[in-house]
């Protein structure tokens, strides 16, 4: 039971002060708002510019950017959405055009393109592309070419 007791009380005075935090620009608008855990970020965050318009918003997790992240213009437009892991873009990303249809996406890796980047053009399909590392290395402009030389389901 001493054992019990002693572990609750390491629990209960562990630092566990989980704070809503908030930054702001010198013009008085909010910078940034979220949980902290101690120092760290934790949970959900916004951030904005400087006009008030929201910049960006998602979770953290041990200061970390992880989960789904969306990314906004000063005019507060989606700029681009996507995965988060360990601080990186991951997986798939969505991009935007000025208004706010689907310009591409694009298969991420540790932050750069790795995969498959599909573009559009008045949210239609236009071209596909494969990049390795970054570099692009092969481009398709028909479905036909495309399905020839590729499996469908690498595009998951």
């Amino acid at each position: 039971m001493l054992r019990y007791g002693l572990i609750l009380l390491i629990l209960l005075s562990s630092p566990v002060n989980k704070t809503y935090h908030r930054d702001y620009f010198d013009n008085g608008n909010v910078r940034a708002q979220g949980w902290k855990l101690g120092n760290s970020k934790e949970d959900f965050w916004k951030y904005f510019h400087t006009n008030g318009k929201l910049m960006k918003q998602g979770h953290y997790k041990m200061n970390q950017k992880e989960g789904y992240w969306y990314f906004y213009d000063k005019e507060g437009k989606l700029v681009m959405q996507g995965h988060m892991s360990n601080g990186q873009k991951v997986n798939w990303w969505l991009f935007y055009d000025d208004n706010e249809k689907i310009n591409h996406k694009c298969q991420l890796k540790d932050g750069v393109k790795n995969g498959y980047c599909l573009k559009y053009v008045d949210e239609k399909l236009k071209s596909a592309e494969k990049f390795q590392n970054g570099k692009k290395i092969k481009e398709w402009f028909s479905f036909a070419s495309f399905k020839k030389e590729n499996n469908l389901s690498d595009l998951k």
